[in-house]
């Protein structure tokens, strides 16, 4: 089985819920997007409404891939830069593949469906770059290097998980020039 990609889906009930349900089930996974575990999709909720409405805005993009079901299995959220002197590279949040899924190589096919959006997908003609951040201490940097990404800067103890454990907050880059 292998995820479909889409960008720009329809945003209706069944995508919003699956949205949810894939970031609380990350989150409560450990994943590093955002949130700490436990976590609810009624917390979540405001995050994903703030990038809904980006959406409606034409500022942010939504990458969903989907697994054989069509369930939501994997999204990205490319935001693009208003700042005039900044608008040859795209912001990368929200990067998550349903741990069910993961150890199954979706994590690569998501980061190649990435780059082949922000290469090719109307819309992103002026686009040169891919910028993310992620959490110290997780190893997903070691992963988004194997897609490409070089380290550009690290903000020591920038997170904050909990008391007594702050972690690095990666910067890391994709040039596609």
């Amino acid at each position: 089985m292998t995820l479909t990609f889409e960008v720009d889906p329809a945003v209706d009930a069944a995508l919003r819920d699956g949205v949810l349900a894939l970031w609380a089930d990350v989150s409560n996974a450990g994943g590093a997007v955002g949130f700490v575990p436990p976590v609810t999709p009624d917390e979540i909720r405001p995050a994903l409404l703030q990038h809904l409405v980006a959406m409606e805005r034409g500022t942010t993009r939504l990458l969903v891939g989907r697994d054989g079901d069509g369930e939501v299995a994997a999204t990205a959220f490319f935001t693009f830069n208003s700042h005039r002197l900044m608008t040859h590279w795209v912001w990368l949040y929200t990067v998550m593949v349903h741990p069910r899924h993961q150890g199954r190589g979706y994590g690569r096919d998501l980061m190649a469906a990435v780059e082949r959006t922000a290469r090719t997908a109307p819309g992103f003609e002026a686009v040169e770059a891919i910028r993310l951040t992620c959490r110290g201490g997780t190893g997903v940097d070691g992963f988004y290097a194997k897609s490409g990404y070089k380290e550009v800067g690290r903000v020591p103890d920038a997170i904050r998980v909990a008391p007594g454990d702050d972690r690095d907050d990666i910067i890391m880059l994709l040039p596609l020039a």
